[in-house]
C-alpha cells in the first residue's frame, strides 16, 4: 500500500508539478487548494495522511492554524511547511506545534524529497508508537486484574477510580508477586496520560550515585565519565508516568530530591544551574513496611505522606485462594497460546494441591508454576507431576542448621535480590551479626558485605 501525502498549495502550477513528481515516486497524493478543502479532507472525510506538505500562507489563512487544529484532534502525521517569505515567529510556532521542518521556497526537488523521506521515517515511527499505545490501552484495563473475591473486586474498583483522576503521586504496596507492576501499567494505560510515555526504574538495582543521575539527568562534566548531557528519567517521562519500583530501597538523600521534584514539578540536572519544569505523575511501589522504615529513620516521613495521599494495597494470594479457579485458566490460556499447547482439563487433585499451598511468591509464583506445567504437558490434562509444591509449603526459604545448609525455592517465588538478602540475613544471624565472620563464611570482603547490608537495609544490633 502506497504512503499517503497531502499537498496543500494554492499555486496551481506548483501544486500540479509536486503532485506529478511525488505520484511518480509511488506516493498516493491528494492535493488541496485551500485550508477549507484541507479541513474537509482531514476533519470531515477522516483522511489521515502520513505526511502533509503545505504552503504557509494560503488565500483563506495560515496553515499553522490548520496544523494546530489537527494536533488538537490528535491527527498524526508529519508536516513540512513551505513558504516564500518565512519569519522567525512563524518558524518558532511551526516547530512548537511539532512541524517536522520549515523550509523556504524555491526548494529543489531532490532537497524536498530528502526532507520528505525524513518525515516519512519519523511518521512511521510515531504511528508504531501510537498503535502500541492503543494496544496497551486496550490490554491494560482494570478488568484484567482477575478474581471474584471481595478483595479483588475492591482492587478493581480502586484501580478504576484512580485511573479517572489526575493524581500527581501514588504508592502501591503489597508482597512480592502480588502484581504491583501490572497495577501501575493499568493506572497509566487506562488513565488520562495513556498517550504519554511510561518509564520504569527499579530503585534497588542501582547505587545512590547512579540512581540520582538516572532520575534527574546530568550535564557534561558533572562527574567523572559524564562526557555528554543526559536527560533524566523524570524528563523522559514528561506528559506520562514514572514508575519507581522498590522505592523503599531508595537512598534517603535521593528521597529528598524526589520529594522536591514532585512538589515543585521541576528538577535540576546534576551539574546543572537551572530548574527544568517536568509534567509527570509518579507511581511508587514497595513490598516493605514504609511506616516502620519511617519510624526507624530510613525513609523520609514527608515523602511517605506525599505518596500516601493515594494508596493502593494489593492482597496476598493466600488471603483470597478462591480466586485460583479464575486465575489458573487465564494463565493456562496464555501459555497454551505461546507454546502451542492444548491443556484444558485440570484434575481435582491439582486444585487441592494448589489450594493447600501457601503461595509465598503470590500470583507471580502461581504464574510460574502454571507455565512450567503447561510447557511440560503432553496432552489436554494439566500434569500434576510438575507442580513441585511440596518443598515450598513453608513461606519463604528455610535454614537447616544441623548441616549448615540454606534451602531456597527455585520456582519463582523469590527473585535474585530476595535470595541475596535472605542469604546475608540468615548468615548474619548464624554468626551473631559479626561482620568479619559473616564475610568470611560468604567468601566476600567486609566492604562488599557492608554495602549489601546498607542496600537491603538490614538491621545490625549494636
Amino acid at each position: 500500500m502506497a504512503d499517503t501525502l497531502l499537498i496543500i498549495e494554492d499555486e496551481r502550477l506548483l501544486g500540479s508539478e509536486m503532485k506529478r513528481y511525488f505520484s511518480g515516486k509511488g506516493w498516493d497524493v491528494s492535493w488541496a487548494h485551500s485550508l477549507a478543502d484541507s479541513g474537509h479532507l482531514l476533519f470531515e472525510l477522516g483522511f489521515d495522511p502520513l505526511v502533509v506538505l503545505s504552503d504557509m500562507n494560503l488565500p483563506d489563512g495560515n496553515c499553522l492554524d490548520l496544523l494546530e487544529k489537527a494536533r488538537g484532534r490528535r491527527i498524526t502525521g508529519e508536516w513540512v511547511i513551505l513558504t516564500g517569505y518565512g519569519s522567525v515567529p512563524d518558524s518558532v510556532r511551526a516547530l512548537r506545534l511539532g512541524a517536522f521542518d520549515f523550509i523556504e521556497k524555491p526548494c529543489k526537488p531532490d532537497r524536498l524529497e530528502l526532507v520528505i523521506s525524513g518525515a516519512v521515517r519519523s511518521a512511521r515511527a510515531q504511528r508504531r508508537l501510537s498503535e502500541q499505545s492503543d494496544a496497551d490501552s486496550q490490554r491494560y484495563q482494570p478488568h484484567i486484574y482477575a478474581g471474584r473475591s471481595t478483595a479483588m473486586i475492591t482492587v478493581r474498583e480502586m484501580l478504576a477510580k484512580l485511573a479517572s483522576i489526575p493524581f500527581s503521586a501514588l504508592i502501591i504496596t503489597g508482597e512480592t508477586g502480588t502484581g504491583k507492576g501490572l497495577a501501575a501499567r493499568i493506572l497509566h494505560h487506562s488513565g488520562p496520560r495513556t498517550t504519554g510515555p511510561m518509564v520504569e526504574l527499579n530503585c534497588a538495582a542501582l547505587p545512590r550515585e547512579l540512581l540520582e543521575s538516572e532520575l534527574f539527568g546530568h550535564e557534561t562534566g558533572a562527574f567523572t565519565g559524564a562526557k555528554s548531557r543526559r536527560r533524566g528519567l523524570m524528563e523522559q517521562a514528561g506528559g506520562g508516568t514514572l514508575f519507581l519500583d522498590e522505592i523503599g530501597d531508595m537512598d534517603i538523600d535521593v528521597q529528598a530530591k524526589l520529594l522536591k521534584a514532585i512538589e515543585d514539578r521541576s528538577i535540576r540536572r546534576l551539574g546543572g544551574d537551572r530548574e527544568i519544569k517536568v509534567d509527570v505523575q509518579v507511581i511508587a511501589a514497595t513490598n516493605q513496611d514504609l511506616q516502620r522504615r519511617v519510624a526507624e529513620g530510613s525513609f523520609r516521613a514527608d515523602l511517605f505522606h506525599r505518596l500516601s495521599v493515594f494508596r493502593l494495597e494489593l492482597p496476598a494470594l493466600r488471603t483470597h485462594k478462591q480466586d485460583l479457579k479464575e486465575l489458573v485458566p487465564v494463565f493456562i490460556a496464555e501459555f497454551n497460546a505461546k507454546a502451542g499447547k492444548r491443556v484444558r482439563i485440570v484434575p481435582e487433585e491439582v486444585w487441592q494441591r494448589l489450594e493447600n499451598h501457601a503461595w509465598p511468591g503470590n500470583v507471580r509464583e502461581l504464574r510460574n508454576v502454571v507455565e512450567r506445567c503447561v510447557l511440560f504437558s503432553s496432552d489436554e490434562e494439566f500434569p500434576i507431576q510438575w507442580l513441585q509444591l511440596e518443598a515450598d509449603q513453608a513461606v519463604g526459604a528455610s535454614v537447616v542448621t544441623d548441616s549448615d545448609c540454606l534451602y531456597l525455592p527455585l520456582d519463582g517465588s523469590m527473585d535474585l535480590d530476595e535470595m541475596d538478602r535472605h542469604i546475608i540475613e540468615t548468615t548474619l544471624a548464624k554468626y551473631n551479626h559479626n561482620i568479619t565472620a559473616t564475610a568470611k563464611a560468604l567468601g566476600t570482603t567486609r566492604e562488599t558485605l557492608r554495602y549489601r547490608i546498607q542496600k537491603y537495609n538490614l538491621h545490625i544490633p549494636r
